[in-house]
């Protein structure tokens, strides 16, 4: 199947010819009435492309195939209509690449179709079971469920109307097996099949916003507590290289609460690609005991992929997500990295003779950016339902500089910022996410969310962790030039508390079946333990038992409590933080 669109009929079929190739640029003529964004087939392998300028009959293109061989005068097919993707039951589960056409033998070998985008893997087309949801002679609105595929991971497939459609059912197929590319219902006279095509650069339409924020639980600790993010915002992870970008999206794609997960590979190195793929496969979905590949959709566009792929890569995945949105899902896309994505657009910018901006990059840079983070969002769907997209990217700044035009304008527009620290990884302290430096503007929605929710502290304990880490870093630099034993012991327990912080709360394990994934329980018993431990130390300080004799205490059992409780033991931490208590309440001046 071709999934980048069916081309028109031969009589309606326009033909131009190839004037010029500049790379993945190619200049055409010969093509009348053509639009920005319009797909385009180019040679006589017709490889696909994207109109990108126009003047009076002439058009410049982007190429997203390697365009070596491709001559002057060869054909160019106009299609009359954008570069579309096939939105269906097919998806979850698969690796694509970034036009949505599936990469064979992945992931051995993360390698796209022939030079034509054809479909040439030879695999058997999937059958779903559908149920029907409607009846013939019912009438339907845009957005409601026709038919329904009950899947074992715990959410429904639905087969909705289509946006702007409404009518009456004229015909609804029996329950049974059906091929995507099968008519499975007419509404007033047009037929709708198991799947969609849908413009990737054009946003599915919803009713509506949601302002009311639920937390996006992650897992890591270290987001969930000081710098979280809502279900249907935005996040970026900044850092440098070898700092654990990479480590972190995939523990985000791991462990995040979503019901669908898309994980784009953009321009990044196909080893690390095929590596999380062989993870994923190998995974179990803690929903369903099953794999958790089976509702996750690879999109790969690495580094030894024709670069302008990259460019659609990430529309082609948000694209998805308000698919899954529009049935009432939680979709999360994890990008990696937008600087590639950046980097790509660059290119084309000097190709086509653009004014360029800072660093090179196209002077509507930070629009493109605000463009796609704006698609991310928890809605209303025209089906009434509440759906989310959540999207979170990972930018690779040059040298660690996060003042660069990537970095400094994608934190201008989402709503979480994870910087990633060189000493910390360095360290080998994972997540090695600086405290000092993210930030969450979601904080105060989320904190109202845990205050409806049972847990009325969070916010007070969130506050109070990051005042000892704050005042911790004043204290080091203190410590430094007068010598620990010089500060007062208030400002000695306090350096002593954040070490504990570090290594309870912030630090985790992704190789440890207990500390891979924290469940909020847990990692509210954890901080909590902390802070009592660090309220103790200071009453004892207090009452003349000396600094040294505090720091000089085995404060192991807290530190390993993290692996030694189950990801939602909570209890299991109490207890270890009670007998820890117990032993320091025994010290005596």
């Amino acid at each position: 199947m071709d999934l980048t669109t069916k081309p028109p009929t031969t009589s309606t079929l326009q033909i131009g010819r190839v004037e010029r190739v500049n790379g993945p640029v190619v200049h055409v003529s010969g093509l009348e009435d053509l639009v920005r964004f319009e797909f385009i087939e180019v040679g006589d392998q017709r490889l696909p492309g994207e109109i990108i300028a126009v003047e009076a009959n002439r058009a410049s293109a982007q190429i997203y195939e390697y365009t070596g061989g491709l001559k002057v005068g060869e054909p160019v097919r106009a299609s009359g209509h954008p570069l579309t993707v096939e939105l269906g039951p097919d998806l979850l589960g698969g690796i694509y690449d970034g036009l949505l056409r599936p990469l064979d033998d992945a992931p051995d070998f993360l390698l796209a179709h022939d030079a034509t985008g054809r479909d040439v893997t030879g695999r058997e087309v999937s059958t779903h079971q559908l149920e029907p949801l409607v009846r013939s002679g019912d009438s339907v609105q845009p957005g409601d469920a026709l038919a329904a595929i009950r899947r074992e991971d715990g959410f429904d497939h639905l087969v909705l109307a289509p946006p702007g459609m409404t009518g009456t059912v004229d015909h609804i197929v029996p329950a049974g097996d059906y091929e995507p590319s099968d008519t499975i219902a007419t509404i007033s006279g047009n037929p709708i099949t198991l799947s969609m095509p849908w413009p990737i650069r054009h946003a599915r339409p919803y009713v509506e916003r949601i302002v009311d924020h639920q937390p996006f639980l992650t897992g890591q600790r270290v987001l969930d507590t000081l710098a979280p993010i809502a279900k249907g915002s935005s996040a970026t992870v900044i850092g440098g290289f070898g700092e654990g970008k990479t480590m972190l999206l995939e523990q985000l794609a791991k462990w995040g609460d979503a019901d669908v997960i898309i994980y784009v590979g953009c321009g990044e190195r196909g080893n690390e690609l095929a590596d999380l793929i062989d993870e994923l496969t190998h995974l179990s979905d803690p929903r369903t005991g099953r794999g958790l590949l089976e509702r996750t959709i690879i999109i790969a566009n690495t580094s030894n992929m024709p670069v302008m792929a990259r460019e659609a890569s990430i529309y082609t995945a948000v694209t998805i997500a308000e698919y899954f949105r529009d049935m009432g899902l939680h979709a999360v896309i994890i990008a990696d990295s937008t600087s590639r994505w950046a980097e790509a657009r660059r290119e084309l910018a000097s190709r086509t003779g653009a004014i360029p901006a800072e660093q090179g990059y196209p002077a509507d840079l930070p629009s493109s950016l605000a463009a796609f983070y704006q698609r991310a969002g928890r809605v209303e769907t025209v089906g009434g339902r509440d759906g989310t997209v959540t999207i979170v990217t990972s930018v690779s700044p040059p040298g660690g500089d996060a003042t660069e035009p990537v970095s400094a304008h994608t934190q201008r527009f989402v709503q979480a910022v994870w910087a990633l620290d060189r000493e910390l990884a360095y360290a080998r302290h994972y997540p090695a996410v600086a405290s000092s430096t993210s930030f969450s503007r979601d904080a105060d929605a989320i904190a109202d969310w845990h205050a409806a929710n049972g847990d009325p502290d969070w916010a007070t304990r969130r506050s109070r962790l990051q005042s000892l880490l704050t005042e911790s870093t004043r204290l080091r630099g203190v410590a430094d030039l007068v010598g620990l034993t010089a500060l007062p012991i208030e400002e000695r327990l306090t350096l002593l508390t954040a070490r504990l912080v570090s290594q309870v709360v912030l630090q985790q394990s992704a190789l440890s079946d207990n500390d891979a994934s924290c469940a909020p329980a847990k990692q509210r018993a954890l901080a909590q333990a902390v802070l009592d431990v660090h309220d103790e130390m200071q009453t004892l300080g207090h009452a003349g038992v000396p600094a040294s004799l505090i720091e000089a205490f085995d404060f192991g059992p807290l530190v390993r409590a993290k692996d030694t409780a189950a990801p939602g033991d909570a209890d299991g931490v109490r207890a270890i933080a009670t007998d820890v208590l117990a032993a320091l309440k025994q010290m005596t001046p």
